[in-house]
């Protein structure tokens, strides 16, 4: 922190440190333990799932650290205005981004379970389109969140869409594999896994919501039209 004046007044501005960009980037670990959770479903690579679940410890030892840190800033600083505004969606964010590394969890325990039984190359592509949008989200998310980048979060509902559409596209997918009880089982993981992807395009919203919050001043959702004062994807677009 550094202290300036602003309308005759002084006031301390906080400002992230190297180490708090080092904990933002230890933060990143979570996309991309994401993406290997993704690539191991698809290429069915069972060291690759063993590996998300066993990193998970890992993931939320950084959160608590980071949480801590931030607690104790407020508690010994107070920071009001803007400064406790970045305070708070470095929270939330952080809370979101402990939220995709256990939804990678939740997609290796997915491969883990079904790996004995036989797969569809449908499902499998799909799984595939769904990884790849979801961690290009949540690296947009973090890359605006880095930038106070307005412009950057906008595009994250827009992105969210075909993610949405090949999450419901899925229960059908998976109703075709009924007349094979292994088929339909390995399905039933697959739909659970396609739901972990869309929750983590979720999350990846739910960050851009919060630097749009930082940048602004002003909280808004980034949900349809149907809920008023939210951002469609025709605006983001």
């Amino acid at each position: 922190s550094s202290w300036s004046t602003v309308g005759g007044r002084r006031r301390r501005v906080y400002r992230l440190t190297r180490r708090g960009e080092s904990v933002l980037g230890e933060r990143e670990a979570e996309w991309r333990r994401f993406s290997a959770a993704v690539e191991a479903v698809i290429e069915h690579d069972d060291d690759g799932a063993e590996k998300v679940v066993a990193g998970d410890d890992e993931i939320d030892e950084i959160y608590l650290e980071l949480d801590n840190r931030l607690l104790s800033l407020l508690a010994l600083q107070a920071p009001v205005a803007a400064d406790l505004r970045l305070v708070s969606v470095i929270m939330h964010s952080s809370l979101h981004l402990e939220r995709i590394g256990d939804q990678a969890v939740n997609v290796a325990k997915a491969h883990q379970l079904s790996a004995d039984l036989p797969r569809n190359a449908t499902i499998v592509q799909q799984i595939g389109e769904m990884g790849h949008i979801v961690v290009d989200m949540v690296r947009v998310a973090m890359d605006a969140l880095r930038r106070r980048d307005m412009e950057l979060c906008m595009r994250l509902p827009k992105m969210d869409d075909p993610v949405d559409r090949l999450n419901r596209n899925m229960h059908f997918e998976v109703a075709k594999l009924a007349d094979d009880p292994k088929a339909l089982e390995w399905g039933m993981h697959m739909n659970l896994a396609a739901r972990a992807l869309e929750r983590v395009g979720d999350n990846a919203v739910d960050i851009g919501e919060q630097v749009s919050f930082l940048v602004s001043g002003e909280f808004r959702e980034f949900t349809d039209a149907s809920h008023p004062g939210g951002v469609s994807a025709s605006d983001a677009g």
